[in-house]
């Protein structure tokens, strides 16, 4: 069985900031937790909430969980994470996404069309650029030719290389990815992924795609954590967001997360909550959750029962466990279920 490492999932902000942040990445950074991330829909944006919070700490790594290719240029999004990287001391993860037609065209205002080959040729051009062995070049690139010399080009752009040296030109690249292309990519052209939902029940589901990933290699869950006699009312939250994101963040055509889940296993019953959800019924989606499906993806419990499915996460490629940043209490009973 190996050791599991501990991340914390500040997520990103709903009317504003919560003023405990920095108490609860300085108490998660004495723990012992190894990463912090935020995330960024169409709100909060991923990376200024990672400064302040790198600020105020020292060792914690620093995740982008994840970082919209969207909201960026891939150049603008290499010079935010090798400035960060230098603030905090060489400590950010980058991890990138597309996101979801909903987000990038409804409010970046661009097609989502591709996201296989926007993804790789992004993460190309951010490693060219903290690499920083020569000009960015991306001349031919469908997505993001540098220099650019389509409509409405001057045609004076020339490949430049940044000012900055960068602090670490191995600075590690996750990627967040559900569709099992997007995952063998993610093996592929990155340093780590990002699932969103998974099983250490049903590793089939993502065996093949990851099986060829480099030594290395992490792979950080989000996981819900809860002790509690009562695992049905435990798994409620859970159920809570997996109606709203099965369920509500997609369309009826295309939802990512409703097809993961029916990869999983659970075909009918995602479809049932998506149908419940766009009809307005959501209390009947949440309810249509299956408790199976909520408890293989998350720990919820009495303690003893925890620590026995807790070996099934160690026994998974799995190598950290993301849990939500509650209050120092929780950050301490984590920690000490987890780490030891």
């Amino acid at each position: 069985m190996k050791d599991l490492k501990l991340g914390i999932q500040m997520g990103y902000w709903s009317r504003g900031p919560r003023e405990e942040m920095v108490e609860l990445a300085q108490e998660a950074e004495k723990l012992g937790y190894d990463a912090l991330f935020t995330a960024e829909t169409w709100g909060s944006d991923v990376f200024t909430p990672l400064a302040w919070i790198g600020a105020h700490t020292s060792r914690i790594r620093l995740g982008t969980g994840i970082a919209q290719l969207s909201a960026r240029a891939p150049t603008a999004c290499a010079m935010a994470a090798i400035t960060l990287d230098h603030l905090s001391g060489g400590r950010v993860i980058l991890g990138l996404g597309v996101s979801g037609p909903q987000v990038v065209e409804g409010w970046y205002g661009g097609p989502f069309g591709k996201p296989l080959s926007r993804t790789r040729e992004y993460v190309h051009i951010v490693r060219q650029a903290i690499r920083r062995e020569g000009p960015v070049s991306n001349p031919d690139g469908e997505h993001y030719p540098l220099p650019y010399t389509g409509d409405g080009s001057w045609g004076l752009g020339k490949p430049l290389k940044t000012m900055v040296h960068p602090l670490r030109n191995d600075m590690p690249i996750f990627l967040g990815a559900e569709g099992p292309k997007n995952v063998t990519m993610a093996a592929e052209i990155a340093d780590g992924w990002l699932p969103l939902y998974y099983s250490p029940y049903r590793q089939e589901v993502y065996a093949d795609q990851i099986k060829d990933a480099k030594p290395g290699f992490e792979i950080m869950q989000s996981v819900n954590i809860n002790i509690t006699d009562d695992i049905e009312k435990g798994l409620i939250p859970i159920k809570q967001n997996l109606a709203l994101y099965i369920g509500g963040m997609g369309a009826k055509s295309k939802n990512f997360h409703t097809d993961l889940m029916a990869r999983m296993g659970f075909e009918a019953e995602a479809h049932r909550i998506q149908d419940l959800f766009l009809e307005g019924k959501r209390n009947e989606a949440i309810a249509a959750v299956p408790s199976q499906f909520a408890d293989e993806i998350s720990l919820v419990g009495p303690i003893d029962r925890v620590k026995d499915r807790l070996e099934a996460w160690r026994d998974c490629p799995i190598t950290s466990l993301m849990v939500g940043a509650g209050s120092k209490a929780q950050l301490q009973q984590v920690a000490d279920l987890v780490l030891g």
